[in-house]
């Protein structure tokens, strides 16, 4: 496992579009994805270790966003024969098992990781309704121990967005393993 963290992105930059499968193979199309404020885009998997301690936060964070207008999508690009553990059957099982109450997507080509630059699992976007990024960085300030986090940042960027105030623009960059790439 190679630790790596998410790039630098401008804010205001367009989200690029995508059309991915889930694991029961329905097509969802980025421009459909969008709540009424926006949405959350999580490249995410199932194997690596600092997604699987965020999995619940973010599960929850999705179903308080949904209640202000932003939606939330998650993106497995880690689909390959060398990780059996992120195979859409695999995702699946997960969906179920954790309640995942969002699309969580199977990107096989990668294209769209790349198209939005993700570096690890995880790596959060935050786009308004407008389809621009404005936050992009970690879920919060201690991804291995929920009960010692002070600082709600991706929270509290959602909230800022749904309520039209300005999204904090000190943003730290989110922690992962490195996406698996071909």
């Amino acid at each position: 496992m190679a630790l790596v963290n998410s790039k630098e992105l401008p804010l205001e930059s367009l989200m690029p579009d995508f059309q991915l499968q889930d694991p029961d193979g329905k097509y969802h199309a980025s421009g459909d994805l969008f709540g009424t404020k926006g949405l959350l885009v999580a490249f995410t998997c199932n194997h690596c270790p600092y997604a699987i301690a965020i999995w619940p936060r973010l599960i929850g964070l999705a179903k308080e966003a949904a209640t202000l207008g932003i939606n939330t999508v998650g993106i497995n690009p880690n689909i390959q024969p060398d990780y059996p553990e992120d195979a859409p059957e695999a995702m699946r099982l997960k969906i179920r098992e954790w309640g995942i109450s969002f699309p969580y997507l199977v990107d096989v080509e990668q294209a769209t990781a790349k198209d939005f630059d993700a570096q690890c699992t995880p790596d959060l976007y935050l786009y308004d309704a407008n389809h621009k990024l404005v936050y992009h960085g970690r879920l919060d300030d201690n991804w291995k121990d929920p009960t010692r986090v002070t600082k709600h940042e991706l929270r509290n960027a959602i909230i800022a967005l749904a309520e039209g105030l300005p999204v904090a623009t000190k943003q730290h960059h989110s922690m992962g393993c490195s996406i698996k790439w071909r």
